[in-house]
Parts: structure tokens; sequence; C-alpha cells
């Protein structure tokens, strides 16, 4: 494999192609149409490191039904986001090796996974309250589709502060913590001050009135005092994971 790769940097050299021209072009040819409303983007992999994930939302099931049987039959393994119960019935993949979470509303097919939750992981969810759990378990999930090393707590949020004390040093054996919260949005910024680790703060759309679907929450940790605490949008556990992967690849390449 070396050999072939120094006479393509040979070529390349030769033919004055810069490697980012030359990637760029290649990355083109990995398009693939499946219809006209639909193009899977089977380089991504290549160019960013993370394979394209599937976004239900929005989507209808014949859509979803197309892009399914695409990666069932080149046998790749496929994560889906923001899948409802009711599109996921109407996939019908009892038959197909695969896991749902109806409370994630994930899915993630072709590849085993073993959902038991641990509190100890290079990467940690933080949940404040059990009402998060949804979002946090999206980002736990994506995690193992990733094949990062997980860990997940739950219900230790603000308004009784003493349970993180039990969890304290998984917290600090952690190399990346994802900490998600509605209501204020507070459990970010506390973790920020007491912890070393990157926070990555991920409001919820949980809480009573003026909480407004998350937006309070998400102007409360971007108007953090503490640093090291780095926000995605409401409800994007899956975004959040994805961040806290390539941070953690950073720091494992640094140590290596």
């Amino acid at each position: 494999m070396s050999d072939i790769l120094d006479k393509l940097n040979v070529f390349l050299e030769k033919e004055n192609i810069s490697k980012e021209d030359f990637f760029r072009e290649l990355s083109k040819l990995s398009l693939k149409r499946l219809n006209a409303d639909l193009c899977l983007d089977e380089s991504r992999k290549f160019r960013t490191g993370i394979e394209e994930v599937v976004f239900a939302k929005g989507k209808s099931v014949e859509q979803l039904k197309v892009i399914v049987e695409n990666f069932y039959k080149e046998n790749r393994s496929f994560l889906i986001t923001k899948l409802d119960n009711y599109k996921y019935e109407n996939l019908n993949l009892s038959s197909q090796l695969h896991f749902y979470s109806s409370e994630a509303e994930l899915l993630v097919a072709n590849k085993k996974l073993d959902p038991t939750l641990s509190p100890e992981g290079d990467i940690l969810v933080v949940c404040a309250g059990s009402s998060d759990v949804k979002v946090g378990l999206e980002a736990y999930y994506t995690g193992l589709f990733f094949d990062y090393r997980v860990g997940f707590i739950a219900d230790v949020g603000i308004a009784g502060l003493h349970r993180l004390e039990a969890y304290f040093s998984f917290l600090e054996q952690s190399r990346v913590i994802i900490a998600v919260a509605g209501m204020e949005g507070a459990l970010p910024s506390v973790l920020a001050g007491l912890l070393s680790q990157p926070i990555i703060g991920v409001p919820t759309s949980v809480g009573y009135g003026t909480h407004f679907q998350g937006v309070t929450a998400l102007l409360a940790m971007l108007n953090s005092c503490a640093p090291g605490l780095g926000v995605v949008n409401i409800d994007n556990g899956f975004g959040a994971m994805v961040l806290a992967g390539k941070i953690l690849n950073l720091l494992q390449n640094v140590k290596e």
C-alpha cells in the first residue's frame, strides 16, 4: 500500500497537482444519487473522519426506505437520528441486524451494539434531569456507534448538586464531558468551574413557559462565566458527541 501511495505522490508532483485538489476531485466521484431528492455522500468519512449519518426528521418513510435499503445492500453499518417510532415501525427492520431506542429516537443498523449504561468512559455524558435523558441517550448511542468508550450519568442537576459527589471520580477520569441540561441550563457551567476537561453543553427543550423550548438554557450556557465550556444547538446530542469524539481523537494523537 505504501508503494502505491509513494507512486501517487510522485505522479501528483510531476503533474503539478496539489494533494488538496486531487482529494477534492476524488471526493466528487463518490457521490451516489439514489433518486431525484436523495444523494449519499460516500466520501464523508474519508474527508472528515465521520461517516454520513441520516437525520430522519423531515424525511418521509419512503425516502428513509430507499436510504436504508441501499445501506443494507452495501452491507454498511449506519446511524439514523430523530427517527420516531412511527417511521421506525414502517421501515419493517425486524429481520435485519439493528438496535432501536424509542427514547432516544435513534437507530443503529448492521452493527452489534451493547446498550448497557455505565458511568465510566473517556467521553462522559452527564444529564441534569431525567427529562434530559432523551437527548443524552442520543449522544451516548452515537458514541457507541463510533466505537468511543462512553459513560453515562443521569439526574444529577443543580436542584440536588450533592448527587454529583458519588460520580466525581468518573468525572475526573474522563477526557471530555457532555453536559445535557434543560430548565435554566446551569449544570454545564458548574462542571466547567469544577473540572479541567473540556465541557460541551447541550441545552434541551425541557422546561416551563419562559424556557422558550430551550432558548433560555442555550443563552445561559452561551453566557457562562466559566471558561472551557462550548455549546451546541438545542437537543443536538448527536452533534455534541461528534465534537467530543474529534476532541478525544486529537488528545489521543497528542499523547501518542
